[in-house]
């Protein structure tokens, strides 16, 4: 199985992806990021927002997940933010099409799940995931995700909602 690292993006790495700057973006991070990071500027505008609000969540949210050892952005994962008042993480992970079927889906979820584990804020970590994306539901298969419902986002429609205790 392939390992990833992950690098938080900071304020000033957000703003420059949501520029399309990636040199900027780049440097800010101390990491080569990706084209796909840029194009992904929408969550960026979100990420950048939430931790303008709440500097805390840096540390949760917004990371480039980056391939060791050779050192390729591969994607990007955290959580959507910290621990709620039930300690409930959310996972988020995204893999460049370029880099799919490689097993760092798995890597980024199996680094992300230890994350949560250690903290012991964390009671359990939650997954929505739509009904037809086999991919991710595959990837969280075997890591101890139960699915206990249904809801409806307004960017992707219905999801499953799994959940892992911590």
């Amino acid at each position: 199985m392939p390992d990833v690292r992950f690098v938080q993006l900071s304020p000033a790495a957000l703003a420059a992806l949501i520029d399309g700057d990636l040199a900027a973006a780049s440097a800010a991070a101390g990491a080569p990021l990706s084209q796909y990071l840029v194009d992904e500027a929408w969550l960026w505008r979100v990420r950048l927002t939430d931790v303008e609000a709440d500097p805390a969540a840096a540390e949760w949210i917004a990371r480039a997940a980056v391939a060791e050892p050779e050192g390729v952005t591969v994607g990007h994962g955290g959580f959507h933010g910290p621990p709620d008042e039930n300690g409930v993480v959310e996972v988020a992970y995204s893999v460049a099409p370029e880099h799919r079927r490689k097993g760092y889906a798995k890597a980024m979820l199996r680094s992300l799940l230890a994350r949560a584990d250690a903290d012991p804020r964390v009671t359990a970590v939650r997954a929505s995931i739509r009904p037809d994306n086999v991919g991710s539901r595959a990837t969280i298969a075997g890591f101890g995700f139960r699915k206990i419902g249904e809801q409806w986002d307004p960017e992707d429609g219905l999801e499953d909602v799994y959940l892992r205790s911590s």
